[in-house]
Protein backbone atom coordinates (compact mmCIF):
# COMPACT_ATOMS: atom_id res chain seq x y z
CA UNK A 1 0.00 0.00 0.00
CA UNK A 2 1.24 3.77 -0.32
CA UNK A 3 1.33 5.80 2.70
CA UNK A 4 1.04 9.78 2.52
CA UNK A 5 0.74 12.13 5.28
CA UNK A 6 0.57 15.97 4.60
CA UNK A 7 0.13 18.87 6.59
CA UNK A 8 -0.24 22.04 5.46
CA UNK A 9 2.97 22.72 4.18
CA UNK A 10 4.82 19.98 3.13
CA UNK A 11 4.23 15.77 2.70
CA UNK A 12 5.53 14.34 5.89
CA UNK A 13 6.07 10.91 4.57
CA UNK A 14 5.42 9.12 1.48
CA UNK A 15 6.22 5.70 1.23
CA UNK A 16 4.74 2.51 -1.11
CA UNK A 17 6.02 -0.36 0.56
CA UNK A 18 3.48 -0.28 4.02
CA UNK A 19 1.88 -3.78 4.53
CA UNK A 20 -0.12 -2.23 7.00
CA UNK A 21 -1.05 0.80 9.07
CA UNK A 22 -2.75 1.62 12.85
CA UNK A 23 -4.39 4.69 13.53
CA UNK A 24 -7.18 6.20 16.00
CA UNK A 25 -10.28 8.55 15.58
CA UNK A 26 -12.86 9.10 18.45
CA UNK A 27 -14.11 5.37 18.48
CA UNK A 28 -11.13 3.96 19.09
CA UNK A 29 -7.72 2.62 17.29
CA UNK A 30 -8.17 0.16 14.44
CA UNK A 31 -5.73 -1.12 11.73
CA UNK A 32 -6.10 -0.95 7.88
CA UNK A 33 -4.28 -4.23 5.87
CA UNK A 34 -4.07 -3.96 2.29
CA UNK A 35 -7.36 -4.03 0.30
CA UNK A 36 -9.19 -2.22 3.16
CA UNK A 37 -12.69 -1.09 1.97
CA UNK A 38 -12.71 2.90 1.33
CA UNK A 39 -12.46 4.93 4.37
CA UNK A 40 -13.42 8.23 5.44
CA UNK A 41 -12.57 8.76 9.60
CA UNK A 42 -11.20 12.10 12.04
CA UNK A 43 -8.30 10.99 13.81
CA UNK A 44 -7.93 12.53 17.25
CA UNK A 45 -4.55 13.56 18.61
CA UNK A 46 -2.23 10.18 18.49
CA UNK A 47 0.15 8.22 16.67
CA UNK A 48 -0.04 6.81 13.57
CA UNK A 49 2.04 3.22 13.33
CA UNK A 50 2.96 1.44 10.00
CA UNK A 51 5.16 -1.65 8.84
CA UNK A 52 7.17 -1.74 5.91
CA UNK A 53 7.40 -5.00 3.82
CA UNK A 54 10.75 -5.09 5.25
CA UNK A 55 9.37 -5.31 9.14
CA UNK A 56 10.23 -1.82 9.56
CA UNK A 57 8.26 0.36 11.17
CA UNK A 58 7.56 3.71 11.09
CA UNK A 59 5.63 6.23 13.36
CA UNK A 60 4.08 9.78 13.13
CA UNK A 61 2.25 11.51 15.75
CA UNK A 62 -0.31 13.72 14.71
CA UNK A 63 -2.67 16.41 15.38
CA UNK A 64 -5.78 15.50 14.12
CA UNK A 65 -6.33 15.14 10.95
CA UNK A 66 -8.44 13.17 8.45
CA UNK A 67 -7.85 9.99 7.32
CA UNK A 68 -8.82 8.03 3.87
CA UNK A 69 -8.30 4.62 2.76
CA UNK A 70 -9.32 4.73 -1.20
CA UNK A 71 -9.02 1.29 -3.42
CA UNK A 72 -7.43 -0.47 -1.05
CA UNK A 73 -4.02 0.32 -1.60
CA UNK A 74 -3.99 4.17 -1.28
CA UNK A 75 -3.56 5.24 2.63
CA UNK A 76 -4.13 9.35 2.47
CA UNK A 77 -4.08 11.45 6.01
CA UNK A 78 -4.15 15.44 6.13
CA UNK A 79 -3.14 17.30 9.60
CA UNK A 80 -2.51 20.25 10.74
CA UNK A 81 1.07 19.29 12.16
CA UNK A 82 2.53 16.36 12.02
CA UNK A 83 5.83 15.03 13.44
CA UNK A 84 7.45 11.63 12.09
CA UNK A 85 9.75 10.06 14.43
CA UNK A 86 11.61 6.25 14.74
CA UNK A 87 10.72 5.92 18.67
CA UNK A 88 7.28 5.31 19.85
CA UNK A 89 7.79 6.49 23.37
CA UNK A 90 9.27 9.61 22.60
CA UNK A 91 6.00 10.39 20.16
CA UNK A 92 3.74 9.58 22.26
CA UNK A 93 4.50 11.20 25.46
CA UNK A 94 6.57 14.66 24.34
CA UNK A 95 4.87 15.13 21.13
CA UNK A 96 1.44 14.29 21.72
CA UNK A 97 1.50 15.85 25.08
CA UNK A 98 2.06 18.88 23.05
CA UNK A 99 -0.39 18.13 20.81
CA UNK A 100 -2.90 18.12 23.65
CA UNK A 101 -1.73 21.02 25.33
CA UNK A 102 -1.18 22.87 22.16
CA UNK A 103 -5.40 21.95 21.70
CA UNK A 104 -6.21 23.38 25.00
CA UNK A 105 -4.27 26.47 24.63
CA UNK A 106 -6.78 27.05 21.13
CA UNK A 107 -9.53 26.23 23.14
CA UNK A 108 -8.68 28.59 26.13
CA UNK A 109 -8.42 31.36 23.64
CA UNK A 110 -11.56 31.23 22.14
CA UNK A 111 -13.22 31.03 25.91
CA UNK A 112 -11.54 34.15 26.53
CA UNK A 113 -12.48 35.89 23.06
CA UNK A 114 -16.35 34.61 23.15
CA UNK A 115 -15.96 36.42 26.92
CA UNK A 116 -14.57 39.36 25.31
CA UNK A 117 -17.55 39.69 22.74
CA UNK A 118 -19.75 39.11 25.37
CA UNK A 119 -18.71 41.48 27.36
CA UNK A 120 -18.89 43.98 24.63
CA UNK A 121 -22.54 42.88 23.48
CA UNK A 122 -23.51 44.03 27.37
CA UNK A 123 -21.42 47.75 27.36
CA UNK A 124 -23.54 48.22 23.73
CA UNK A 125 -27.17 47.18 25.61
CA UNK A 126 -25.99 48.99 28.52
CA UNK A 127 -25.57 51.96 26.36
CA UNK A 128 -28.23 51.29 24.15
CA UNK A 129 -30.80 51.10 27.24
CA UNK A 130 -29.51 54.12 28.81
CA UNK A 131 -30.45 56.56 25.58
CA UNK A 132 -29.89 60.05 24.59
CA UNK A 133 -32.82 61.46 27.13
CA UNK A 134 -31.02 59.22 30.60
CA UNK A 135 -29.54 61.95 32.82
CA UNK A 136 -28.13 59.73 35.50
CA UNK A 137 -24.96 61.38 35.05
CA UNK A 138 -23.11 57.91 35.09
CA UNK A 139 -21.27 56.49 32.08
CA UNK A 140 -22.71 53.43 30.38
Amino acid sequence: MRLLITDPTSVVADHRDVVSVRAEDESGSFGILPGHADLLTVLAVSVLAWRHADGRTGFCAVRRGVLTVLGGREVAVATRQAMPGDDLDTLEHVVAAGFRAALDAERSARVATMRLHMKAIRQIVRFLRSGPNNNTGTPP
